[in-house]
């Protein structure tokens, strides 16, 4: 079975061309919550169709099976965001993965699911992912906040971010398979420039250690 592994320090340093507005905006003892945005050039109704294919833009790098085209998406209450995760061998059985579960789905306007995505999946703590759609001039806003909270064995300042930079590598994946707004690609230019790209495979390392597919 193919996994990708990533330390949380390579993922803490990885230069992910973000939307400026992208951050880490509160911390806690037991939680955090990172929000971003993106501006598409795309119809409201474009976007969410978009949104609920995640096998079109999510990052191959950050899934289990290291294939982004076995992710799904159910976009109703009690859908699953969930995952395939082929078997091998000579009498291949198949795998899967639960990454989050819609607990809200409102077309054109708002997706909210449940779950703990990556590292967060083998613990305590759990998230809340609310996407919105907001028709602009020329396109659609995108907005995204993860809201997570609860035991997770992780020293939040150092798992907030690496949780931010993966999050936002998805949202700036589903801006780009969309196009973006005139103006955006400049606006999510604003990275720290002596950051350098250390997604690495590592064989195997600990969950504490990995943060794979924000596919989680």
């Amino acid at each position: 079975m193919l996994r990708f592994h990533a330390t949380l320090a390579a993922i803490g340093l990885a230069a992910f061309a973000v939307p400026a507005s992208a951050e880490v905006v509160a911390t806690s003892d037991s939680g955090f919550v990172t929000k971003a945005s993106a501006r598409v050039a795309a119809t409201p109704r474009e976007a969410w169709l978009a949104l609920i294919k995640p096998s079109d833009w999510w990052n191959d790098a950050h899934t289990w099976s290291a294939d982004a085209s076995n992710m799904t998406l159910v976009p109703s209450a009690g859908g699953c965001f969930c995952e395939k995760i082929p078997g091998e061998g000579d009498i291949p059985l198949d795998g899967s993965a639960q990454h989050a579960i819609v607990v809200q789905a409102v077309p054109d306007r708002a997706l909210r699911l449940r779950g703990g995505l990556g590292p967060l999946q083998a613990v305590p703590a759990t998230g809340v992912l609310t996407v919105t759609l907001s028709e602009i001039d020329g396109g659609t806003r995108i907005d995204w906040e993860y809201n997570v909270g609860g035991p997770m064995g992780f020293e939040i300042g150092q798992i907030s971010k690496a949780v931010d930079g993966v999050m936002n590598q998805q949202l700036l994946g589903l801006r780009d398979h969309l196009g973006s707004l005139d103006g955006d690609e400049a606006e999510a230019a604003g990275e720290t420039p002596e950051q350098e790209d250390e997604d690495q495979p590592a064989e195997e390392a600990s969950v504490g250690d990995q943060i794979d597919g924000l596919a989680d």
